[in-house]
């Protein structure tokens, strides 16, 4: 998996579980945005216990080599609006495209939490065929929905 974008929470919950299921992981971030130390800490030594490669790095090319997985998510998440401008300087080179991707596995798949900005990634990427945002949130869907009727006491 290549990670493309901010340092954020969604970033944080694949890190910490992506070694245990013996998932290579490279995470493209500016460095004023990268993710929590401790959690790159913890990271790495999951990627030591597991056998699994783990690697922050600032270039975006870097991260995407030879991955079949191309993820990112909004550069400002709620709470941040007013860093707006800010960010979007600061994530400059790094909207996935498809000039980015040619250093990808040739089998990449795309994904993003959705909801997308253009900044992040381009029309050509996000609509194309290698794109699976929309089972991706297909699937997010059924997770809450199963997750809600547990908590309210609700069984199968």
């Amino acid at each position: 998996i290549a990670w493309v974008g901010d340092g954020n929470n969604v970033l944080h919950s694949i890190m910490v579980s992506a070694a245990k299921m013996g998932i290579h992981l490279k995470i493209a971030t500016p460095e004023e945005y990268r993710p929590d130390i401790d959690i790159i800490s913890f990271a790495e030594k999951e990627a030591v216990t597991y056998g699994t490669n783990f690697l922050v790095t600032p270039d975006p090319l870097v991260a995407v080599k030879d991955a079949n997985i191309i993820i990112t998510d909004t550069w400002v998440s709620m709470g941040h609006d007013s860093e707006k401008e800010v960010r979007i300087r600061a994530f400059k080179g790094y909207q996935v495209t498809m000039d980015m991707l040619s250093e990808a596995a040739e089998n990449w798949r795309f994904m993003h939490c959705l909801p997308r900005k253009s900044n992040e990634v381009d029309d050509e990427v996000f609509y194309s065929d290698q794109s699976i945002i929309w089972d991706e949130a297909e699937n997010r869907m059924y997770t809450v929905m199963a997750v809600t009727l547990a908590l309210l006491g609700k069984s199968s």
